[in-house]
């Protein structure tokens, strides 16, 4: 008999395919709507009209809307993303060359959002009425009122043209030089880690005052156990599932966010391709960005029911 937790897994699965069929068929409906015509924005105004019908028969601009949607998804399936009229390229060709800069904006991000929200979140918990209390409590709520893009400028204007210590936008490959990778990416990273540094520490902190009350702690002090062991092992591991909700749910909004910070810092990622082909109508492109970052934020929310799994075994084993 299968238990309760692998048939909330294989719900979970299919959840996300119908999530992921719904958006790309909204998104597609949506790219219809808006005006302009991608064939003549790539082709220009001097394009002839045979020119124009030539290029929309080859792209398949010509076929109704849910035939275009329908020969898309089956594409996908044949590991095919279609081809960029703007670009000229194999989407899938683009996407896999500016995704590495995507995730090197996220995964820093949302590590050091981790590592520190948790630190954070421990320490104002045990203590609580304190100073360092204090203190990270009101960093932590200034973190999460501050906009991305307010901050964003904010740090250009210090620390790039008032200190002249970090450059002002721009990406350079780490394989390219290393050392000005990390210094192009300091801000950004620094940046969309912020909101979700306050937002860990906030639910650590609450989770870990939760803990601190239960008769099992109260029961390992009278056994003697060390003040870490306890901490760690009993106190930590019994908080972390509200604490591991709310990082599932945020790193999908942190790989949403990427549009406004490789905006700013005009980092060639995702997020600086799908504003692009917006604005040339390039909707193949579009959908193809959307996909990708649907099925990113599908996988955390379904990497966030199997760590329930892993941290409570008592869902694990369920039957």
């Amino acid at each position: 008999m299968k238990s309760k937790f692998v048939k909330m897994i294989l719900k979970r699965v299919i959840q996300s395919v119908i999530i992921l069929l719904l958006v790309t068929l909204m998104v597609f409906l949506v790219m219809q709507t808006i005006p302009g015509d991608p064939i003549q924005i790539f082709l220009g105004p001097t394009a002839t009209k045979e020119q124009i019908e030539h290029y929309t028969k080859l792209f398949g601009y010509d076929q109704p809307v849910l035939v275009q949607y329908g020969r898309w998804i089956l594409g996908l399936f044949r590991g095919e993303m279609g081809r960029s009229v703007t670009l000229q390229k194999e989407i899938s060709e683009v996407i896999f060359q500016r995704l590495g800069a995507t995730l090197m904006v996220v995964l820093p991000s949302f590590i050091l959002a981790v590592i520190f929200g948790v630190t954070f979140g421990v320490a104002a918990a045990l203590n609580r009425g304190k100073l360092i209390d204090s203190v990270v409590s009101f960093v932590a709520n200034t973190g999460m009122a501050m906009p991305l893009f307010w901050l964003g400028i904010l740090c250009i204007y210090f620390f790039a043209l008032k200190l002249h210590i970090l450059p002002v936008q721009g990406f350079v490959p780490p394989t390219k030089d290393l050392a000005e990778c990390i210094r192009h990416l300091i801000i950004p990273v620094g940046i969309l880690s912020l909101g979700p540094l306050a937002s860990f520490t906030r639910q650590t902190r609450s989770a870990m005052l939760e803990v601190i009350r239960q008769d099992y702690v109260r029961t390992a002090q009278a056994k003697g156990l060390s003040r870490w062991d306890i901490i760690l092992k009993h106190q930590l591991r019994n908080a972390l599932i509200p604490i591991v909700t709310v990082m599932g749910g945020a790193l999908g909004h942190m790989i949403g966010s990427t549009v406004v910070i490789e905006s700013i810092f005009v980092i060639p990622g995702l997020g600086n391709l799908m504003i692009t082909a917006i604005k040339s109508k390039d909707f193949m492109v579009v959908q193809n960005v959307v996909l990708i970052l649907a099925a990113a934020v599908c996988f955390c929310n379904l990497t966030v029911d199997l760590l329930y799994g892993i941290i409570d075994p008592r869902i694990r084993d369920s039957k």
